[in-house]
């Protein structure tokens, strides 16, 4: 079926022909098109073909919601708990996530779940938090699946579990997704859940680090320093450390400062070079082995 103005809308917004989206979304969504109303709301709060205004994007979301559009009721419990175009209101967050996640909103569901796990708008409540990651994470939310093996690996609403978590962490890290292919990799390097395995950590802080997880950019560097499953290379173990080191965290400047004093000018200058090119986007694994080849 039809709408007029949304499926025009539509189009043109696939298309980035955002002033005509705005144009038809707006026919629409004052029609009452719930759809209509959410895109709209989208267009707003991103600034597209419109001047960003996160209260009109409020408003439209809400229009949405209330009429039962479980992305519009999604998108309105993220402004409220971002205090986006209205007061941070964490319970009225929880209160909207609830409403998508209960429809089957897997981004909900797994918001929600981080709500209790942070006891933002509602009591701490880490059974109930595994419970809604545990719905997100089987309609395949990576973000979900690696907060939920993250749950059985600490024991939190469930028994301590650490071969279901490194299931669970795998089908995230599968998807791509970064802090859960650093936590595969911390599983394999500590032996928790399988046999100890640094060539599979390395893998998986390797693919976490090409993301720019700076915690797994820190581990692998350790791996490098310390000659753990790989050839010891301190050019290497500087280089990573150093791109870790932009988080400022003190351990991966400290790490960073150590490697660069077991290292000559001309090491240092090999380790900056190195640097730039680990921080490109996606270069990083290629960036290693280009290294490495070139040392033979």
């Amino acid at each position: 079926m039809a709408f007029a103005g949304f499926d025009e809308g539509l189009a043109a917004y696939k298309a980035g022909n955002y002033p005509v989206a705005v144009r038809e979304f707006s026919i629409a969504a004052g029609a009452g098109n719930a759809k209509a109303q959410f895109g709209l709301a989208v267009m707003y709060a991103n600034g597209q073909g419109v001047v960003q205004d996160y209260a009109q994007a409020v408003g439209w979301y809400r229009k949405a919601a209330e009429q039962g559009d479980t992305k519009a009721q999604f998108g309105l419990a993220v402004m409220y708990a971002n205090g986006q175009g209205v007061v941070q209101d964490y319970a009225q967050a929880v209160g909207w996530y609830r409403k998508a996640a209960e429809q089957g909103e897997a981004a909900a569901q797994s918001n929600l779940g981080t709500m209790y796990v942070d006891g933002r708008g509602v009591v701490q409540d880490y059974a109930q938090a595994v419970g809604w990651f545990r719905k997100a994470a089987e309609q395949g939310a990576a973000e979900a699946q690696s907060n939920l093996g993250l749950m059985y690996a600490n024991g939190q609403g469930v028994v301590q579990d650490y071969v279901q978590a490194i299931g669970w962490y795998r089908k995230a890290a599968e998807q791509g997704y970064a802090k859960a292919q650093f936590a595969l990799g911390l599983m394999y390097a500590n032996g928790l859940g399988v046999a100890p395995n640094y060539a599979q950590a390395i893998g998986w802080y390797r693919k976490a680090a090409g993301q720019g997880d700076a915690a797994a950019q820190y581990k692998l560097g350790l791996m490098y320093a310390n000659g753990q499953g790989v050839a010891k290379n301190t050019v290497i173990a500087y280089a990573l450390f150093n791109i870790a080191a932009i988080d400022g965290l003190a351990r991966h400047i400290e790490s960073r400062d150590i490697a660069a004093g077991r290292l000559n000018g001309k090491q240092i200058e090999a380790g900056q070079r190195l640097t730039t090119e680990l921080a490109k986007p996606n270069n990083l694994g290629a960036a290693i082995d280009a290294y490495l080849k070139n040392q033979k």
